[in-house]
């Protein structure tokens, strides 16, 4: 994965159709910033299915995770970095 730059504090979508969100999460294969699936408009899914980026973060302040779409699979940081499996 490329550097990535810093998440938006917006879901651009959103802003321009005059739309909200309720979080907002960041492609981890381009850096594009899209709300979440509780959000009414997804756009960080639609933006995963049209263009096969598999892998978000969330772009929320303070919170520290990754989601793999086709996978089904949560990831945490890695006590060595990079990013590890959660597992219950």
């Amino acid at each position: 994965m490329a550097d990535l730059p810093p998440a938006s504090n917006e879901c651009g979508d959103c802003v321009a159709m005059g739309s909200t969100w309720v979080h907002l999460r960041q492609c981890l294969v381009c850096g594009k910033t899209g709300c979440c699936d509780n959000s009414p408009n997804r756009h960080a899914t639609t933006h995963s299915r049209e263009t096969g980026h598999a892998l978000i973060q969330s772009a929320q302040p303070g919170e520290k995770w990754a989601w793999c779409y086709p996978d089904n699979a949560f990831f945490i940081p890695g006590d060595e970095g990079g990013w590890v499996l959660f597992e219950d």
